[in-house]
């Protein structure tokens, strides 16, 4: 009793989600108010696994293990400070996440055609991306966006290194990806 399953998920470039989470996350104010106008864009596909414990499959309860890539796309601009006053450098960049895990679930019948699946389980992974922009900088505007992409070192779990220079930044991001997977879903018998 066992089913195989592939999602694809296409999220169009929005506004950060979860922004109240994020911020809460981030003990630094001048943190937040660096990154919170970002925009971000995922592209996903999971396949998974459906072990079914009941009568049949696709009824009753089922146990899954899922691994699932992303590739994220992220853009705005990165607020800093220096002696000439508050600044921006436009940044822009990918980053990519795999992670693993399992959820367990239930499919059973609403009617003869129509049923409900529930799902929820947990995933962990790791995350590795490049942010980076271009605009000329002199030495007081370096050091200040030096200080202001210090302060991302306060973000958990995620490790990043800077460069800058005369015409821009980089950023590094490594880390781990650690999530929650669920949900419902209607279902259809053909």
């Amino acid at each position: 009793k066992i089913s195989v399953g592939l999602t694809a998920r296409f999220a169009p470039e929005s506004t950060l989600p979860l922004q109240g989470t994020i911020e809460s996350l981030i003990d630094n104010k001048d943190t937040y108010e660096s990154i919170k106008n970002f925009k971000t864009g995922n592209f996903s596909i999971t396949p998974e696994v459906r072990f079914y414990f009941g009568e049949s499959v696709f009824k009753g309860f089922y146990l899954a293990p899922f691994g699932s890539y992303s590739n994220y796309n992220a853009s705005g601009p990165f607020v800093f400070r220096s002696s000439a006053g508050q600044l921006e450098m436009p940044l822009s960049g990918d980053i990519k996440t795999v992670t693993g895990g399992v959820f367990i679930g239930s499919q059973f019948n609403l009617t003869e055609r129509f049923g409900l699946d529930l799902y929820i389980g947990p995933n962990y992974g790791s995350l590795k991306g490049t942010v980076s922009g271009n605009k000329a900088l002199n030495n007081d505007e370096q050091n200040g966006l030096r200080d202001g992409l210090s302060d991302l070192e306060e973000i958990p779990m995620i490790n990043s290194t800077y460069t800058v220079n005369g015409n821009g930044a980089t950023l590094d991001l490594k880390g781990n990806w650690p999530g929650l997977r669920g949900g419902f879903a209607v279902t259809f018998k053909f």
